[in-house]
């Protein structure tokens, strides 16, 4: 069995609701967890995960409100008592080592748990990406956000998958990676009203998982602005399917 909990369904405006982008993916062997937004660590509590026992951390794209927690994380491990074993692989877009660097020249050994404890990968923008964690297989595709941007499909043992959006406006990479998932977990930025480059909307994304055939949408990433409008029914304009609002610490099993 697998277990997709929504850490984080909010943006980075402050709310006491939603904390910033991250969920978790639990298998037997594996704990992903997809971003770290502000307000990770403590939700990560709230499910019963200590931090040392991740396994592997994937970025959708280095924006505040999806990576602020990774110095916090990466201290709090130099804590003996959350003293970390097994490596850390950290997967993400191109630019990220260059990223890490520069946290490194302001925190230095303070985000440093032990010689070889963080292992980085850059994956590449310029089309599909395979990788395997432990029991999971996992494929990216560059979205249309930021250079670095990749939405995520996890694929488990047993052949159910779920798709990661990351930040995005429209992308027919994303469609296609999508295709006949189980559960699309897809960033919903504004009511249709509000419309902005380079993020979605309830249509946008429902016309997305129409496309993609997807068994279930999974709606997050709200600005406050969302909560004004009847995000369902807009979303319903383009979508007929099997439908969810993200909130934190909702949990999907397979």
């Amino acid at each position: 069995m697998a277990r997709i909990t929504l850490l984080g369904t909010g943006t980075c405006v402050p709310s006491l609701t939603r904390s910033s982008c991250s969920a978790l993916v639990q298998t037997a062997q594996e704990i992903l967890l997809i971003d770290s937004g502000p307000g990770t660590m403590r939700r990560l509590l709230e499910v019963g995960v200590s931090i040392d026992e991740i396994t592997a951390i994937f970025y959708t794209h280095t924006h505040p409100d999806h990576t602020a927690e990774l110095v916090s994380l990466l201290f709090a491990t130099k804590y003996p008592h959350l003293k970390r074993e097994k490596p850390l692989v950290i997967y993400a877009g191109e630019g990220f080592l260059d990223f890490f660097k520069g946290l490194e020249s302001v925190y230095g050994e303070w985000i440093c748990p032990g010689e070889g404890l963080v292992q980085i990968k850059e994956l590449s923008v310029k089309g599909d990406d395979l990788f395997y964690q432990g029991d999971l297989a996992a494929m990216t595709a560059p979205v249309n956000h930021r250079p670095e941007s990749l939405a995520l499909k996890v694929v488990f043992p047993w052949g159910h998958s779920v798709v990661f959006s990351g930040d995005t406006g429209p992308s027919q990479n994303l469609t296609g990676l999508a295709a006949g998932t189980d559960y699309f977990i897809c960033e919903c930025s504004t009511p249709d009203a509000d419309a902005v480059p380079h993020h979605l909307t309830p249509s946008l994304a429902g016309e997305m998982a129409k496309t993609a055939k997807v068994s279930t949408l999974v709606l997050t990433h709200f600005y406050p602005s969302c909560e004004k409008v009847d995000i369902e029914k807009e979303c319903r304009r383009t979508y007929d399917g099997q439908l969810v609002l993200g909130e934190d610490l909702k949990t999907f099993d397979l």
